[in-house]
């Protein structure tokens, strides 16, 4: 019985643990490569500008 109800403890304290630490930690991270992304296509876009109107 005992073997049981932690067992139910323990898939809870998981599906605590992936949805409120790690779902929001994976978009979190997925949001900063995306923001690094458009500032590094920024940065490309700027640059390539520049050295074409120097010619």
């Amino acid at each position: 019985m005992v073997r049981t109800v932690l067992g139910v403890v323990g898939a809870l304290l998981a599906l605590y643990l992936v949805f409120a630490i790690v779902i929001p930690a994976l978009f979190g991270l997925l949001k900063f490569v995306l923001v690094l992304g458009v500032v590094a296509l920024i940065v490309v876009a700027a640059v390539t500008i520049v050295s074409k109107s120097s010619k």
